[in-house]
C-alpha cells in the first residue's frame, strides 16, 4: 500500500513528530548570530571520498570518524569510543532554525545561526524564498547500514522537509518519491530547496548530501568544516 507523504514522513522520520515533546526551552538562531567565517567542507570528511560505491574504504573512514569523535564526542558502540570522555549527545543544544525547534551539537549552533541570518538577508527573491515546515538534527539511532556512522549521531547534520526533499538513493520507499522519478539534468531538480539555500549552507562549511552520487539525499546538510574556525577569534 502506498503511504501518503505525511504518513511516510512520520514512519521514516519519527523525530519530526516527537521533537516538540522532547525540546526544553529553545533560543532563536538569530539571537545566536555573531558572524562566521566562510569555509569549505573538509574533503576527508565528505562521504564520497571514503565510500567507493557501496564499499567502505576502512582507512579513510576511520580517519573521518576519529576526527568526529575527537571534535564532537563519542558514540556508544562506534569506533574510537574510548577517545571521547563525553558522548556527543551530552553537548546537545536546543535552538530554533527558521522558526522551527531543532537540537544540534552546541559547537555548530553558531554556524546555523549564520546560515539563517544570511538566508533572511540574501535569499529574498521569489525563486529564492522557501518556507521550511520540518527540521531534524540530533538522533540517537544510526540511520546508515553497515559500518557507516551517521552525522546525525554527532549532532552535526540537519534534515529539511524530508517529504519535499527526498533521498533518492536511500532504501525504499524513498526512490518511489515523485521527485526521484525520471531523468533530470541535475540533482537540483530533485529538490524543492532553492539553490540560494544550498549555496548559503555551503558557504559556512556544510556539505549538501544531494551531491553524493550514491545517496542523492536532498534534505540533508552536514557540517564538515572546522568547528574551531566557525566564529572569528
Amino acid at each position: 500500500m502506498r503511504r501518503s507523504p505525511t504518513k511516510l514522513l512520520a514512519v521514516l522520520c519519527p523525530w519530526v513528530a516527537a521533537l516538540s515533546l522532547t525540546l526544553p526551552s529553545v533560543r532563536n538562531a538569530e539571537a545566536e548570530y555573531r558572524g562566521c567565517r566562510f569555509q569549505k567542507p573538509q574533503a576527508f570528511l565528505i562521504r564520497k571520498n571514503f565510500m567507493l560505491g557501496k564499499v567502505l574504504d576502512g582507512r579513510k573512514a576511520n580517519q573521518a570518524i576519529r576526527y568526529r569523535v575527537e571534535e564532537y564526542g563519542r558514540i556508544e558502540g562506534a569506533p574510537y569510543e574510548q577517545l571521547g570522555e563525553q558522548t556527543a549527545y551530552s553537548h546537545a543544544k536546543s535552538m530554533r532554525f527558521m522558526g522551527l525547534p531543532l537540537i544540534v551539537h552546541e559547537r555548530i549552533a553558531p554556524a546555523l545561526a549564520c546560515v539563517e541570518h544570511r538566508l533572511r538577508k540574501q535569499c529574498t527573491k521569489s525563486n529564492e524564498r522557501y518556507s521550511a515546515r520540518a527540521v531534524g538534527g540530533f538522533r540517537t539511532e544510526n540511520s546508515y547500514r553497515g559500518a557507516e556512522v551517521s552525522n546525525h549521531l554527532f549532532g552535526i547534520a540537519i534534515d529539511i522537509d524530508p517529504n519535499r526533499n527526498p533521498c533518492c538513493g536511500c532504501v525504499a520507499p524513498w526512490p518511489e518519491h515523485k521527485a526521484c522519478q525520471g531523468s533530470v539534468e541535475s540533482i537540483f531538480e530533485r529538490t524543492e530547496l532553492p539553490r540560494c539555500w544550498i549555496d548559503t549552507f555551503e558557504k559556512y562549511g556544510f556539505y549538501w548530501l544531494g551531491r553524493d552520487p550514491q545517496l542523492r539525499d536532498t534534505m540533508h546538510f552536514e557540517f564538515l568544516g572546522n568547528p574551531k574556525r566557525i566564529v572569528p577569534d
